[in-house]
């Protein structure tokens, strides 16, 4: 059965004074509205969040959210794939659908995080690596550093310092585009010396290199396609989804560079959709950091490996560009509130693929959004296109 996507909400990211279950309401209150239905009329709720007990002591947060919107008596589901939460929520919400089990699934993807310390959290965010790395002081921000020296001192015939002012770019590229999206956390101008001047976190990256720590939720309607058109005209299709692993202790890859989970879904993804990867036309990727990209475009077949960095040297994945990346900021500057991010990087092309993305609009039919866990441990991807 084809999947459709009816309705979209999603909050503002950011300092948000409010708990996760009122975040996590407001994206579901506003995905409803979007599509015209009411709460009572849901099969069943999904709710991506990794980390409300350690951030907030609170458990229960789809039951919760299901009392407070009304979608009593819906089957209901926590879906936690540490960062990549939001796109295994879009597998499930989308598999709950496929399977005839529901004809109305709600997702709902929301973290509050900014209300710890930027130690604290990181603490929490580290508690999915291994528990040697872990052990050993291991966090995300390191495992960028640790790859982006080894991205630096083996990339081809390439000048380690134009490397580097490209990964720069990317951070340059995404916090323009966040400045086109009133709901992205960071709407602040900045250049490459701004990201090469900023403090060091884990040399050779800079903080402006890492994506903020973020609150915020955002949330998807899924129904099947047959019935899409009685919700909205402009709906937009499933046209695949599909998730791979890689190994959960980073060190024992072959190249740490290489993002073997994302090649390997994006495959079965492509092959679910009998699409081939120059067949889309925009990407929302997981930037957490901004090695993450290029080392993405990689895995995804868009540049030989160690080339990646290339594509936001040449200008290639701005709006204008032939391939854009990120249109609504990315992690890097839309924000990261983890369960939330995999469901905002499907909101956004469901606003790109229906063209009511404002100033950042690009021309697109058809859309890929890649959600990692970890650096790499887990890793969903979807690709959506123009439904009718």
């Amino acid at each position: 059965m084809t999947v459709a996507v009816v309705g979209a909400s999603m909050t503002d990211f950011g300092e948000r004074d409010a708990f996760v279950g009122e975040l996590l309401s407001e994206a579901a209150t506003g995905c409803l509205a979007d599509a015209g239905v009411t709460a009572d009329d849901l099969d069943a709720l999904y709710v991506s969040n990794m980390a409300s007990g350690e951030f907030e002591g609170t458990t229960g947060v789809v039951n919760a959210l299901a009392h407070d919107i009304g979608a009593l008596p819906a089957y209901t589901q926590r879906v936690d794939q540490t960062s990549a939460s939001g796109g295994a929520g879009i597998f499930a919400a989308w598999q709950s659908v496929a399977s005839g089990a529901s004809d109305l699934t709600l997702l709902v993807g929301g973290e509050k995080m900014t209300h710890l310390s930027t130690a604290r959290s990181a603490d929490v965010i580290a508690s999915l690596t291994h528990p040697v790395e872990y052990a050993h002081g291991v966090t995300l921000p390191a495992f960028g550093g640790l790859a982006a020296r080894a991205y630096l001192e083996t990339t081809t015939d390439a000048d380690p310092a134009r490397v580097r002012e490209a990964l720069a770019a990317v951070a340059v590229k995404n916090h323009d585009n966040a400045r086109r999206n009133p709901r992205a956390q960071f709407q602040k101008e900045i250049d490459v010396a701004d990201v090469l001047d900023s403090p060091v976190v884990a040399d050779p990256l800079r903080l402006y290199d890492y994506c903020p720590v973020t609150d915020g939720s955002a949330a998807l309607l899924f129904c099947p396609e047959s019935v899409a058109r009685e919700y909205t005209d402009d709906y937009v299709r499933v046209a695949g989804v599909a998730g791979a692993t890689d190994t959960h202790v980073v060190h024992e890859r072959a190249d740490p560079t290489w993002m073997g989970a994302v090649a390997e879904s994006a495959e079965r993804t492509l092959e679910m959709a009998d699409r081939h990867i120059a067949d889309v036309d925009v990407l929302e990727l997981h930037d957490m950091v901004s090695l993450l990209e290029p080392l993405q475009l990689e895995a995804l077949g868009y540049a030989d490996r160690g080339e990646g960095w290339r594509l936001a040297a040449d200008g290639e994945t701005t709006l204008s560009g032939p391939l854009p990346v990120n249109p609504s900021g990315g992690l890097k500057a839309r924000g990261h509130p983890l369960g939330a991010t995999g469901v905002a990087q499907a909101v956004e092309l469901y606003r790109q693929l229906r063209g009511e993305a404002g100033d950042r609009q690009v021309d697109a039919r058809r859309g890929l959004t890649c959600n990692v866990g970890g650096f790499g441990n887990c890793v969903t991807t979807s690709v959506l296109e123009v439904g009718p």
